[in-house]
């Protein structure tokens, strides 16, 4: 085949109509749907009596459709987290390559940044591992996810401390930490410049879905020993393409210039 493995052109349509009763929410009937996106009503109620049969719609009257208890089981299952995660791999095993340097991703749970992806020249050398939970105030990821919490959660861990200080340059003081959340939320991206550990250096974006909730954060570390080889400003840059590409990847949308 010209474009590689064919597509089921019937399990594309029923997907589509599928789609459009989900994200109707019930307030539509099956033929209303069936004519906005331009699909014969007779093809349309058979592919939702199939759907309604094997769970995944339910009907609320009026022939109209709901989310159905097998799909709601499977969303409860989602780890949509780690499903950002998945999608953000190749394209970090990318970035890695182009800094020439460690590229993690981490969520936040618990209070802690929980990291899930690693990798880059230098990887095995550094302290963190995929799985491990560390404190978010004292590292570049954990600020910008700190920095996206709703208020009063960051009220929240803000007065949860005390904090400790791993270096010098950690920042221990709740006011002082509330400011620097402040400014990392204003400029899109957070810096740890021998925060967590001496000679190690990090810069940090977050991952966030159109509506502004943040999911996680990717980051690029580099030692101290390391020549650095790319400006803050160059970073950046690829950081911020690299965090639009996966939130469009993950969520079929753009990032406002």
């Amino acid at each position: 085949m010209r474009d590689g493995t064919p597509h089921i052109l019937s399990l594309k349509r029923t997907l589509s109509m599928f789609e459009a009763v989900i994200t109707d929410g019930g307030r539509s009937s099956v033929s209303e749907l069936a004519r906005e996106i331009g699909m014969p009503i007779a093809t349309a109620h058979r592919q939702v009596t199939t759907l309604v049969a094997e769970g995944y719609l339910s009907p609320v009257g009026g022939g109209r459709h709901v989310a159905g208890s097998r799909l709601l089981g499977l969303l409860h299952r989602l780890d949509e987290k780690q499903v950002v995660a998945n999608v953000a791999a190749p394209l970090l095993h990318h970035l890695a390559a182009r800094v020439r340097s460690v590229v993690q991703l981490g969520t936040f749970e618990n209070d802690m940044v929980t990291y899930r992806i690693k990798t880059g020249r230098g990887a095995a050398d550094l302290f963190t591992r995929v799985g491990m939970q560390l404190e978010a105030y004292c590292s570049g990821i954990g600020k910008v996810l700190l920095a996206h919490l709703p208020k009063g959660e960051q009220e929240a861990y803000l007065s949860g401390g005390p904090f400790v200080a791993l270096t010098e340059r950690t920042i221990v003081d709740p006011d002082r930490l509330r400011q620097e959340l402040d400014v990392v939320f204003e400029q899109g991206y957070a810096i740890d410049n021998n925060e967590i550990a001496h000679g190690l250096r990090c810069m940090a974006v977050p991952l966030c879905k159109s509506d502004g909730t943040m999911l996680a954060a990717i980051s690029v570390s580099q030692a101290g020993g390391v020549k650095r080889r790319i400006s803050d400003g160059k970073l950046l840059r690829l950081l911020r393409e690299t965090a639009q590409c996966i939130e469009q990847s993950a969520f079929g949308q753009s990032r406002s210039p």
